[in-house]
């Protein structure tokens, strides 16, 4: 029986549906997929998926990313992000791995990063770990 349930709980996938609007912070253990229309920060434990209907305005931390809507923000990826065709990406990428699909349009900037980097945001996004005075001076200093 416990293989059974074990087997259920990998298929999770938290849902956003298309005509939904969502405002807020998600921090999830699971795959998320968004599919309507989404204003916030994520912090997801699997994949997030924005789907092709999908508006995503967001702080985004996960392990793997596919992006086929249109999204403003920020990504930070432990393993791979892919931007498919026809999709719309605005914003600063952090990615171990990034794959860009023919016809897709990305405008913005793209770092590479290391697992212990994604670790670092990761913990600070979903409250884990205070940020670094340094790091927030620096983000003040930006702001003026």
């Amino acid at each position: 029986m416990a293989k059974i349930e074990q087997a259920a709980n990998v298929n999770l996938v938290s849902r956003i549906s298309a005509g939904t609007y969502f405002k807020g912070e998600i921090i999830s253990p699971n795959d998320l997929r968004i599919d309507g229309k989404f204003e916030g920060s994520i912090v997801s434990e699997g994949k997030v998926v924005i789907g092709e209907s999908a508006e995503v305005n967001a702080k985004i931390a996960c392990i793997n990313a596919d992006v086929w809507g249109k999204t403003k923000g920020s990504f930070t990826v432990k393993d791979t992000m892919a931007i498919k065709s026809e999709c719309s990406v605005e914003g600063e990428l952090s990615v171990r791995k990034l794959i860009v699909e023919l016809g897709a349009a990305f405008n913005g900037s793209c770092k590479m990063i290391t697992e212990q980097e994604y670790d670092k945001v990761a913990a600070v996004m979903s409250g884990k770990e205070q940020p670094r005075p340094e790091a927030v001076s620096q983000h003040a200093q930006k702001k003026e």
